[in-house]
């Protein structure tokens, strides 16, 4: 199966007009979308790491859920970080797809796989785009016994927690970066919250808007995509060789 077909299969559950109109996903990177694809890494990020473990290794795709070009590139030089790994790619006959936004929002994406993971019933999306998804525990707990769960089951090295003085039943989450999506989970009648990324001025405001917020880590809680990056594309494909790569550059002393 050749890239344009890889890429056509992957679309099928992922369909390009659930992207946001500000995401940059799709085909990243394409010297040739008739070669056949032998080899898939798959990635949350494309960092120069992951890059130079394809060229060495000789894969023939890299799909990842950030975009490895998400704003314009000015200049196509190994002056510019992002540049530099198109450069490579390009040179090595890698194609990259990113899967952002569409694999957010999609059934069976980001925010179904957090949801699940953290044992959610009754889901449904919220949030502007149905982005988000909110749900309940099958018996309400008290904060610190959720949040152990959380770091459990992410595999989190550390999160973050703010108390809103509430027992934990009823739960959104959004993967990764969602300080905006707090107004809609309070709206739709969530009592916490948990997200990659919420933001100090946000958390500190847990208390006075009744509700716990909960920071798990960007990266913890996309990651668990990649494994279902690697069961499509088996089932697209199942002669290709698969890999999953950790590309996590931020540590926690």
């Amino acid at each position: 199966m050749n890239v344009r077909e890889f890429y056509k299969g992957l679309s099928e559950y992922f369909p390009e007009d659930l992207r946001e109109a500000w995401d940059n996903d799709g085909i990243m990177c394409c010297a040739d979308s008739s070669i056949d694809i032998e080899n898939v890494l798959i990635t949350l990020d494309v960092t120069e790491e992951i890059v130079d473990y394809a060229i060495e290794r000789g894969f023939n795709l890299i799909i990842s859920h950030h975009p490895l070009i998400f704003k314009p590139l000015g200049a196509i030089t190994e002056d510019n970080n992002v540049a530099r790994k198109v450069i490579k790619l390009i040179n090595s006959n890698i194609a990259v797809f990113s899967f952002h936004t569409r694999a957010d929002k999609a059934d069976g994406g980001v925010n179904d796989i957090l949801a699940d993971l953290l044992g959610l019933e009754n889901i449904e999306p919220f949030g502007e785009g149905g982005l988000g998804r909110i749900g309940d525990l099958p018996e309400e707990c008290e904060l610190d016994v959720f949040s152990d769960l959380i770091k459990t089951r992410l595999g989190a090295d550390g999160i973050r927690v703010a108390d809103g003085y509430d027992t934990v039943k009823r739960v959104a989450v959004v993967g990764g970066e969602g300080k905006g999506y707090v107004n809609a989970a309070i709206a739709c009648g969530a009592d916490t919250y948990v997200s990659g990324r919420i933001g100090y001025n946000v958390m500190e405001e847990a208390p006075e808007r009744a509700i716990n917020l909960i920071e798990a880590g960007h990266y913890y809680t996309e990651f668990p995509i990649t494994s279902y990056f690697a069961e499509l594309v088996g089932k697209i494909d199942d002669s290709v060789y698969i890999e999953v790569a950790d590309s996590n550059m931020i540590k926690v002393f």
